[in-house]
């Protein structure tokens, strides 16, 4: 699959969506993120400011400003990553989410119908189903009330979107409804959470679950199982993941939707991606492998003099308008600035991946 329709214009894939977890990319305006698509937070958004007042200001887009493609998240994953870490915080029913959000009295109860229809109410371009999350390692009877819990709320969620779309005046196209594969480390768990959400028909699908083992590395294994559970003629959503080098592994594996907070994170801590020589020829382009790119730590003191851009093939507005040494300077003074320079090339060059992805697969298609 090379694209995929939205309410909010065409979508080329492979893609990737920045975090704008509370309805804002960290540190930098909308007006310098070049990418077609952002990832907001469902839970976050609930808590802050509330589905009906976003809703009553025109939903998220008219709410933030941003007219591009939006997708949000269930919100599972971190309420699962709550309870994981303290049990205090509420528990996953058979049926809903229990939580508390300050571990005390007050508690809200988050069902697959309440997932989406907040969702519809932020007026989403894509739309995550609720699903119950785990670890890889953890035991198989987790993972098998995983995989039940998550079909069976993923055929609620499906039930309530159908309820909604019954209504629904829109014109063009209709808010995209992914399911999300659980299964822990078994492939055959896996491969069946796959099956029984196809066969309640879903737009795409998403990686279920934390990627990493135990020991801190990234489970190829798993997010393969995952791809392979998932059919080929739909969107492969590597939600949460990742890292350049990550995203062509992952592309190689079938997958091709990708969010993350690692470039926005990176701009934070001074580290600027750049592209290696030779990744755009005139001849064309080649597809990223290896050691395709490196590290720009803005803080070095070999920068503090150096006219030259971060990178001179980026047309990003950091790299368009000002030097190494500017913002080496910026750092140094702890000016807000230079968070926002350093976040837009961040996520320029993300975009920029994308670009070589897809030409690449272009390329290859002959």
């Amino acid at each position: 699959m090379r694209e995929i329709c939205t309410m909010h214009g065409k979508l080329p894939l492979p893609a990737f969506f920045p975090d704008a977890t509370y309805g804002a990319v960290r540190c930098t305006p909308f007006s310098a993120v070049r990418s077609q698509g952002l990832v907001m937070n469902s839970y976050h958004l609930y808590n802050r400011p509330g589905p009906r007042l976003i809703k009553q200001l025109g939903g998220l887009h008219a709410f933030t400003g941003y007219q591009g493609i939006l997708l949000t998240d269930s919100g599972g994953f971190q309420l699962y990553s709550l309870i994981r870490e303290n049990p205090a915080y509420g528990e996953i029913r058979e049926n809903e989410i229990l939580f508390r959000p300050d571990m005390g009295k007050e508690k809200m109860v988050f069902t697959p119908e309440k997932c989406i229809q907040a969702q519809l109410r932020y007026g989403s371009d894509i739309m995550m189903c609720l699903d119950v999350c785990t670890a890889p390692d953890d035991p198989i009877e987790v993972q098998r009330r995983s995989v039940e819990l998550t079909v069976r709320w993923a055929r609620r969620c499906r039930e309530e979107y159908d309820r909604a779309m019954r209504s629904w005046k829109g014109e063009g196209p209709r808010p995209l409804l992914f399911g999300i594969v659980q299964g822990g480390a078994d492939r055959q768990l896996r491969l069946e959470c796959g099956a029984r959400l196809e066969e309640i028909g879903f737009d795409g699908y998403g990686f279920g679950g934390w990627p990493m083992g135990a020991d801190g590395k990234l489970r190829l294994d798993v997010l393969q199982d995952a791809a392979d559970a998932m059919p080929d003629h739909k969107v492969k959503y590597a939600m949460g993941l990742g890292r350049p080098e990550e995203i062509v592994r992952l592309v190689e594996m079938g997958y091709t939707l990708f969010d993350c907070v690692i470039p926005t994170r990176e701009a934070r801590h001074q580290r600027l991606y750049v592209f290696r020589e030779g990744m755009e020829t005139p001849e064309g382009v080649r597809r990223p492998e290896g050691d395709f790119f490196r590290y720009h730590r803005a803080l070095e003191p070999e920068y503090a003099r150096d006219g030259a851009p971060v990178d001179e093939r980026c047309d990003c507005v950091l790299c368009r308008s000002h030097s190494r040494a500017y913002l080496h300077h910026l750092f140094k003074t702890d000016d807000p600035q230079a968070l926002a320079l350093a976040t837009a090339h961040n996520l320029r060059f993300y975009e920029r991946l994308m670009e070589l992805l897809r030409a690449g697969m272009e390329k290859s298609d002959g």
